[in-house]
């Protein structure tokens, strides 16, 4: 046999004796199952709780919002665990073989490329079944890729290589929709390698790598391949200038696959995907093969045999890969759409939450100001009249009351109208008490009043002297109504960042349940894809 068709009959012995023999990650599914359920119980323990606001007011609105929010994620994932088991049966439809997903967009020659391959299987005598599906189910079909400028995969079709080779061609990852969606995912998810194939016109466009972020998560190998390496030159014949098709020179290609792999690097750094999954880029033209009627030469020159040897590479990965795949689609359904909602949907509310939080806190201290200012204001301009309505029986301790009773009710409405929006101060205001300094016409009165809004009675029988000066009194009395007016407003403060607080520490616990879920399933993750699982 000739050198120039070695790599491609080890290929195809490969593909027909392949051992397959699946790791026992019973432990590792034991481990996630129990990150799961770790996980419900913490979210259900740490549900955010507001008392002290009032249900209407913009800061329970949105901590409302988000547990509702919490509570929708949490209840799809039963839906999503039920999708998940379908694309399991769905793997398990495969688990005698290699899956190789080739993707590319339109034009990539994706079509040649595959039935290429199945005929260089048949030329060693080997199987080569197609197949498509349909409403769901496997259908064996006689047909081939349809190839040209006619090349639009609209369903998801594939070929049986050997006995332990399937290369699986679908749609547009990103383009289908609906149930077809659905299915396209299950059926990449039983993938175990990727060959990813881009048109040498225009080759490595590294945003089509995007499509690929959910296999290439997961671990799977990448291969680049260059298509339609390829090109017109001019040529003489019989006395006319013709254009005729080439393979790319060596130096050419190997100039192409280094772009390709440098820039392939940086996209999978960018997407946060180990690079060690991308494997050097080949460069092959399925036209310049047939043309030349697929000869060991003609092969050899179309790039196939460097394209042999990089699949005989890609095979091991892709073996590791599946041995260890029902852990693997697990944890990327965990991280996915578990996790990964939860990141989607909530992590950002935690964090608006926290910033509204931030900020009311930061409005409490102005707030409490403006209540202070607001039973200043009135109050104090009241004294006068309630000294003239006492002034016959120079009552202090009727004029007292009196203040302290209108102190009361000044400072409920302060209150209520700066921090009502928001804040349900059930607890109330201290009793407000006014006590008079010695020196303003009296011996020192402590003013509790017989009133039950103001305080306890004075001690019965205790003497009330006249002779008030009206000034000294009315000085006393500025001063008291000064001191109750900020001891009622940072009171209210206090009641209302209390409330705050405690919703901020549910937000923090929240926070940091999703901290310690993200830490603790990339530890499974690294332990998965060690020696050890």
């Amino acid at each position: 046999m000739s050198a120039r068709l070695e790599q491609e009959a080890r290929f195809v012995a490969m593909a027909d004796a392949l051992a397959l023999a699946s790791n026992d990650v019973g432990h590792v599914l034991r481990r996630l199952d129990d990150w799961l359920g770790g996980l419900r119980r913490d979210l259900a323990g740490h549900a955010p709780v507001w008392p002290g606001l009032r249900e209407d007011g913009e800061i329970a609105r949105e901590a409302r919002a988000l547990d509702a929010r919490m509570n929708a994620v949490v209840g799809g994932w039963a839906e999503r665990e039920a999708d998940l088991g379908r694309a399991q049966a769905l793997a398990e439809r495969f688990d005698a073989r290699i899956v190789l997903l080739v993707f590319g967009k339109f034009n990539a020659g994706k079509s040649a490329f595959c039935n290429l391959l199945a005929e260089r299987f048949a030329s060693h005598g080997s199987q080569a079944r197609y197949f498509h599906i349909e409403d769901g189910r496997i259908v064996q079909t006689p047909e081939r890729f349809v190839e040209g400028a006619t090349e639009a995969t609209a369903r998801l079709q594939g070929v049986y290589l050997a006995e332990r080779l399937v290369l699986l061609d679908t749609p547009g990852l990103h383009s289908v929709t609906g149930e077809n969606a659905a299915l396209t995912r299950r059926f990449t998810d039983s993938a175990d390698g990727v060959l990813w194939l881009t048109s040498s016109t225009s080759p490595g466009q590294v945003q089509e790598l995007d499509e690929l972020a959910r296999e290439l998560q997961r671990g799977k190998p990448l291969l680049p391949v260059i298509t339609r390496s390829d090109v017109f030159e001019e040529d003489e014949l019989d006395g006319d200038i013709v254009k005729i098709l080439r393979n790319k020179t060596t130096d050419n290609r190997a100039l192409q696959q280094a772009d390709v792999q440098v820039r392939a690097q940086a996209k999978l750094r960018a997407m946060g995907v180990d690079q060690g999954l991308l494997r050097p880029p080949v460069s092959v033209s399925a036209h310049m093969a047939r043309e030349h009627g697929q000869s060991p030469a003609a092969l050899a020159d179309a790039g196939f045999a460097g394209l042999y040897e990089a699949l005989n590479a890609i095979v091991g990965p892709a073996v590791d890969y599946r041995r260890r795949k029902a852990a693997e689609m697990r944890l990327h359904h965990l991280e996915e759409h578990v996790f990964g909602a939860l990141q989607a949907e909530i992590a950002p509310r935690l964090q608006h939450l926290d910033a509204t939080l931030q900020a009311a806190r930061a409005r409490l201290e102005p707030a409490a100001s403006r209540i202070a200012a607001a039973i200043w204001r009135g109050v104090v301009p009241a004294l006068p009249g309630l000294l003239q309505d006492h002034a016959d029986s120079a009552d202090a301790r009727a004029v007292c009351t009196a203040a302290a009773r209108r102190l009361t009710a000044v400072a409920a409405h302060a209150v209520e109208t700066v921090l009502g929006a928001e804040y349900r101060l059930d607890a109330g205001l201290p009793r407000v008490c006014l006590s008079l300094a010695e020196g303003v016409g009296y011996e020192r009165i402590t003013l509790d009043g017989d009133d039950p809004d103001v305080g306890p009675s004075l001690p019965q029988g205790e003497p009330l002297l006249v002779g008030v000066s009206h000034e000294r009194l009315h000085a006393a009395l500025q001063d008291e109504v000064q001191r109750w007016a900020n001891r009622l407003a940072d009171h209210a403060a206090a009641q209302a960042e209390a409330s705050l607080l405690r919703l901020a520490d549910g937000v923090a616990a929240l926070g940091r349940v999703l901290r310690d879920a993200g830490q603790a399933l990339d530890e499974a993750k690294a332990r998965l894809r060690t020696q050890d699982g």
